[in-house]
């Protein structure tokens, strides 16, 4: 089998050795050819330079410097495309999946699967980050339409055949774990342990995963739309409601209190509109990104050059 290991890395300057010290001690047991490709996403302290280090030591490690910061997915997508063997791995680049595990996915994925997610047994997380984690994965699957694996994660392995299916794709918006969905249906997970983090600390606030909930939900699936329409449709029937007991009132009593009654709809119908129009206007964002001719991501340079 030959494997290539993908890695995302973003001010990670003093974690590096010792991640490529542990792949490296993992991979020739289980791959007759391998590479480590560490994508340098714009990171701001001495990542590069430490990659630079690295591949001139380990003929097996190869970077790639991006010119500014594009985010996770979309350096993920970079190391998948630039990959050269036919099974590949990503993973995180904390070492809080420790690459010991990676036997465990190339096991499952050889029963015929495509795509196999290392699911923590334990996760090392704060228990509001645990919980924001779960919800925007629990999204990502729904979107994918999965219903074999729940708990979405940066450590996988899937076979780099997949690529095909998004080879044209050019958006600035990327999840890599929706375009594998593009190519195949055959989806499973295996519980893998996970390390406590060591050095540094994590890239994702609070903040950020509610981003990357609405990128889900508005970059990859209609739903969001077809909820407000939803919404709307049972106000025009609440509004249908209020207008039959507003005159039956007025025709049986004379006359009715209306102001709080009338500023209490209006505020309700107000809300709803806001919310069909915040959700519209998040789709045009979309289409607005997608259409500015901003890049994926664009590579500033390699170790091999």
């Amino acid at each position: 089998m030959k494997i290539s290991v993908v890695v995302p890395v973003y001010n990670s300057s003093d974690i590096l050795p010792l991640l490529v010290d542990e792949v490296g001690q993992v991979l020739p047991d289980i791959a007759d050819e391998f590479e480590l490709v560490l994508v340098n996403d714009g990171s701001p302290d001495q990542s590069w330079e430490a990659i630079s280090e690295l591949a001139k030591a380990h003929s097996w490690v190869r970077g790639i410097n991006l010119m500014r910061n594009y985010g996770q997915h979309n350096a993920t997508l970079c190391g998948v495309r630039e990959a050269r063997y036919e099974v590949i791995v990503i993973m995180d680049d904390d070492l809080q999946n420790p690459p010991r595990e990676i036997p465990k996915l190339l096991e499952k994925l050889e029963d015929g699967y495509d795509v196999v997610y290392g699911v923590a047994r334990k996760r090392q997380q704060v228990w509001w980050k645990s919980l924001a984690s779960r919800i925007v994965k629990r999204a990502i699957a729904y979107v994918m339409g999965l219903q074999t694996v729940r708990d979405i994660g940066a450590f996988k392995a899937f076979r780099a055949e997949l690529r095909k299916s998004f080879e044209s794709f050019h958006s600035p918006d990327v999840l890599v774990d929706v375009l594998l969905s593009w190519g195949t249906t055959r989806f499973a997970s295996v519980i893998v342990d996970e390390a406590p983090r060591t050095v540094g600390k994590s890239n994702y606030s609070f903040f950020k995963l509610i981003k990357v909930s609405l990128l889900v939900l508005t970059s990859y699936t209609t739903i969001p739309l077809r909820f407000a329409s939803i919404v709307g449709f049972l106000f025009t029937l609440f509004g249908v409601g209020v207008l039959t007991y507003v005159l039956t009132i007025y025709f049986t009593l004379g006359s009715i209190e209306g102001f709080p009654f009338l500023a209490s709809t209006i505020t309700i119908f107000s809300g709803v509109q806001l919310f069909a129009l915040g959700l519209i206007g998040e789709y045009l964002a979309r289409v607005f990104e997608r259409t500015g001719g901003r890049p994926t991501y664009t590579i500033s340079k390699t170790t091999e050059k």
